[in-house]
């Protein structure tokens, strides 16, 4: 398939390394010059400097992977267009320009695949399988939590200049580890209320941005799950606690660790990714997906309309955390 990969920093590069070990070789990059990486592994690889330029292609597919306030720039003219896309999380920084792409891609009949990898995560599926047949019972309180200090993300750059660290760029924590959010809906479906907390790292020297949030949603079983994000945790920490009426689950994205104890067996359970496992193999699965999504028209694993409902999640945690104000004083304070 003919691809234009639109955006050449990190995960950019990652999808064109991948790409090429699947043995795709029709790729093209849509290049604004800024990237702070190096040029050698580009070398080779066809370049254009416009969106006019790519779409005169006639590409079947687009990966839009440039910073999040960019992305439907390029992702709205490319689905007009008729290209599939492989749009990389979150769809954008607010709502505007959203109903325009869904609209855009809905005449053309393009497909959009939302880069939220963690769907194809095996502890994760291992345990949305346990839910789907009912082993934990009915599930009354979820925890995510991740944090990861941002500084050690990217050593080759400035942290402070990377778009994860810059409003105009789409970034801060919610936006940036907005992953929990899609996965809490992919198990749970979509939360009807949401209140979001929201602080600044000093020490990190963030100037517009949060780098640390907490977020509580109640979804319509009543299940109440809370979600929790910095910046700043040394060593990385990502896993996710599901409390049933019957048992309850741990996930350790990090260590690939599932376990879980249901009241039928009284005992722990535990799953583990293979020894071979890689945090590469996720992407890898996605792009053969999108594959799949570009010549078969398979479903999209992660669509347009759930990922605008975690956009939509983070926005209002952000709003929540910017406006209302704390309920209750401890007292005497």
């Amino acid at each position: 398939m003919r691809t234009v990969i639109a955006g050449l920093g990190s995960i950019g590069r990652r999808h064109l390394r991948n790409l090429q070990s699947i043995g795709e070789t029709e790729i093209v990059l849509l290049r604004s010059g800024r990237s702070t990486l190096p040029e050698a592994e580009l070398a080779g690889v066809p370049a254009v400097d416009s969106l006019a330029a790519a779409l005169d292609l006639r590409p079947q597919a687009m990966i839009v992977a440039n910073p999040t306030s960019h992305h439907l720039e390029v992702a709205i003219p490319a689905a007009e267009a008729g290209c599939h896309l492989l749009l990389e999380k979150p769809v954008s920084h607010s709502m505007q320009g959203v109903a325009a792409l869904a609209e855009g891609a809905a005449n053309s009949g393009a497909r959009i695949l939302l880069g939220f990898q963690y769907r194809f995560h095996p502890c994760l599926l291992r345990l949305r399988s346990l839910l789907s047949e009912g082993a934990l019972g009915e599930p009354v309180h979820a925890g995510a939590h991740w944090g990861e200090y941002l500084p050690a993300w990217h050593p080759w750059e400035d942290y402070r200049t990377s778009y994860s660290a810059r409003a105009d760029l789409g970034g801060g924590v919610v936006l940036t580890l907005s992953h929990p959010l899609d996965y809490l809906i992919w198990l749970f479906g979509r939360p009807t209320e949401v209140v979001g907390r929201t602080a600044q790292l000093p020490h990190l020297e963030l100037q517009d941005v949060e780098g640390m949030a907490d977020i509580l949603l109640r979804f319509p079983s009543n299940l109440l799950a809370s979600v929790h994000l910095d910046y700043a945790q040394r060593p990385a920490a990502h896993r996710l606690e599901i409390v049933g009426t019957e048992g309850s689950a741990n996930c350790d994205f990090a260590a690939g660790h599932l376990r879980w104890w249901t009241d039928s067996s009284g005992t722990w359970q535990e799953y583990r990714v293979l020894p071979s496992f890689d945090r590469n193999d996720l992407f890898l699965d996605e792009i053969r997906h999108f594959r799949e999504l570009v010549e078969q028209g398979v479903k999209p694993v992660c669509s347009l309309d759930e990922g605008v409902a975690s956009l939509e999640i983070a926005l209002r945690a952000l709003e929540s955390g910017k406006q209302a104000a704390w309920d209750g004083q401890v007292a005497g304070g």
